[in-house]
């Protein structure tokens, strides 16, 4: 394959939107600078490092990527640290593979993509996904009235995903066709004012909590304190675009401080950043190719 086929730049896109989420001090995650939720940032990158030949390796299916990934994850990390990065990504990978190397890669074209490699899930790939968030173990994940986790599946992976849309941001991603990626996500990295790979991340990431509430706060919170953390990164991100100071990062950290000493964590939100992220890097490698201007 050519230098410019993507799934063969894939891999670096996918790792550097990892260390992204882990450079980014993101209000109730673990980062490099405050760990949290008993995880530090190392394992965030070893989980990534591990996780990225199974996600693109060529021909595999959808559900073996999945498996494959937090098999390899479980190994290093020992603890969930990737599943929704990995549900996420696994599709976007898959989807790359039909793209020609001889045309530029373009959103449009990756999305399109992304839609018929949906539309090709099967029941064994909802298999495979099931044992891999089994194995991940994630509270509350795969707790459902129809097609539990617990139980063997008897649809494909997207009509199981689709059940579990309205409750669950990343499922959504499976029902909609990425649309959240492809949309807000991508339209928050275009429409930035951020100079800094890091800033852009915790741009998008305080759109996604500030849109819609957290999956993994609703699960794990409930309502009332997801709709109040998603209202608060609505304010608190409004008031750092609008004043981008020393003062405002403070606050930041204090409010970052807080939701870890309360167990809150957004995980949900900084997936779907992750694979925005992911897909922005490969669109658009050389805006994030370091953290500099």
């Amino acid at each position: 394959m050519g230098a410019s086929d993507p799934l063969s730049r894939a891999p670096d896109a996918f790792l550097r939107a990892c260390r992204l989420d882990v450079e980014a001090a993101k209000p109730g995650n673990v980062s490099i600078a405050s760990a949290g939720h008993g995880m530090q940032a190392a394992q965030f990158i070893d989980s990534a490092e591990a996780a990225a030949p199974a996600l693109f390796a060529r021909g595999a299916r959808v559900g073996t990527r999945i498996l494959d990934a937090v098999t390899r994850t479980q190994q290093v990390a020992g603890c969930n640290t990737n599943l929704g990065i990995v549900l996420l990504v696994a599709p976007l990978a898959a989807a790359l593979e039909p793209l020609s190397d001889t045309a530029p890669l373009d959103a449009t074209r990756w999305q399109a993509s992304v839609e018929n490699v949906l539309s090709r899930l099967d029941v064994d790939d909802a298999r495979a996904a099931y044992r891999a968030i089994a194995l991940a173990n994630p509270g509350g994940l795969g707790d459902a009235p129809e097609q539990s986790v617990h139980a063997p599946p008897t649809v494909d992976l997207r009509e199981a995903m689709s059940l579990a849309a309205e409750r669950d941001s990343i499922a959504r991603q499976y029902a909609n066709g990425f649309a959240d990626i492809f949309g807000s996500g991508l339209d928050t990295i275009a429409q930035s004012h951020c100079s800094t790979p890091t800033a852009i991340t915790l741009d998008v990431f305080l759109t996604f909590l500030g849109a819609w509430p957290d999956s993994h706060i609703l699960r794990k919170h409930g309502v009332a304190v997801a709709q109040s953390v998603t209202r608060e990164a609505r304010e608190r991100h409004a008031q750092w675009l609008g004043a981008d100071t020393p003062a405002h990062a403070a606050r930041l950290d204090a409010w970052d401080a807080e939701l870890k000493a309360q167990g809150v964590n957004p995980g949900t939100s900084a997936d779907l950043s992750v694979a925005t992220l992911f897909v922005a890097a490969l669109l658009d490698p050389q805006r994030f190719t370091c953290d500099t201007v």
